[in-house]
């Protein structure tokens, strides 16, 4: 995987690019307006995005914590989960999303639903984030290259959705299929990946609780960079199988060919648990680096097996996690 690093030699975010917290911080007085307009029809997603986009900005979500499906741990500040991403629609540099991402349009957005289930239908934004109660939950997310956030996720368990369109018995896997489109994201000219993006789940790995269908992000709506307007969060996998920005989910017999896994199988398998005993070819994953937590030469902290998740250990029992890597 081709990883740069910025112009003074260091793989660091760029502090200079992050958005002044003033202005995302500023739409209180908005806020408390919709609350108090009680307008027939319309819900506070409704008209906090359209506020939000119609000015540029982001803008809060209503969601309760989930401390169930939520870690203690210290959250990595919003300014590197923001500016330090992998998201190659965008750039393969990590703050090329930050830079490049304001292009993305988020509205309208919509998703198709189609394949092994009883109701295929294509399903608008505003309807999608309406279908559950949103939560927040704070999961850990580690990348496939080393490093490690914690990020206080929006959002609610996917099995909500997968529910409500009915899969047939014949719907063994979930395929994900992310936007791709070259008007939009400059990296889409590239030929790093084949376009466009495609992750993929066994049925019973998206229907566990914990994988979350995302579109927010500290208490606001997910900034382009980090899979505007609606993503997978699946947080005992490798952050890549994370699909962003999704347009399609196909309900399949067959597993399905993956954006990674296609192209470089012997390093990117296609379950992507996060596993210290099953090495990158190129690198360990026995430690990680959280970012946010010291410099460079700070120690890495030991990686957990499923990423501390074990609840989801039950998933893979008799199977080979070297072999099904």
């Amino acid at each position: 995987m081709l990883i740069r690093k910025n112009p003074n030699g260091i793989d660091l975010p760029f502090p200079s690019e992050i958005t002044p917290r003033e202005v995302y911080e500023g739409r209180r007085a908005f806020l408390a307006k919709v609350a108090a307009s009680a307008v027939v029809g319309s819900s506070l997603w409704e008209m906090a995005t359209r506020e939000a986009f119609a000015q540029g900005t982001v803008q809060k979500l209503p969601a309760t914590r989930n401390p169930a499906f939520s870690t203690n741990e210290k959250q990595t500040s919003f300014d590197d989960a923001t500016h330090y991403n992998n998201f190659y629609e965008f750039g393969t540099d990590k703050a090329d999303p930050a830079a490049n991402a304001h292009t993305l349009r988020t509205r309208p957005w919509t998703v198709q639903i189609e394949g092994e289930v009883k109701k295929p239908q294509t399903i608008d934004l505003d309807r999608l984030v309406k279908l559950a109660p949103l939560e927040e939950r704070i999961y850990r997310l580690r990348c496939v290259e080393g490093w490690s956030m914690v990020i206080p996720w929006v959002g609610y368990s996917l099995s909500s959705l997968i529910r409500q369109v009915e899969p047939t018995s014949n719907a063994k896997y979930i395929e994900f299929t992310s936007l791709a489109d070259r008007s939009q994201m400059p990296g889409v000219k590239s030929r790093v990946l084949e376009w466009p993006y495609v992750e993929g789940l066994r049925m019973d790995e998206a229907m566990h609780p914990l994988t979350l269908l995302t579109v927010g992000m500290y208490g606001q709506v997910l900034p382009n960079q980090n899979g505007a307007p609606v993503r997978i969060v699946v947080p005992w996998k490798y952050g890549f199988k994370s699909a962003k920005s999704i347009v399609k989910i196909r309900f399949l017999r067959d597993q399905p060919r993956t954006a990674w896994n296609g192209i470089a199988p012997d390093e990117y398998g296609f379950y992507s648990n996060v596993n210290p005993n099953v090495d990158h070819p190129r690198w360990s994953q026995g430690t990680e680096r959280r970012i946010g937590e010291g410099g460079l030469f700070t120690p890495k902290r030991k990686t957990l097996l499923f990423n501390g998740y074990n609840e989801v250990a039950s998933l893979y029992t008799g199977m080979d996690l070297k072999k099904f890597y």
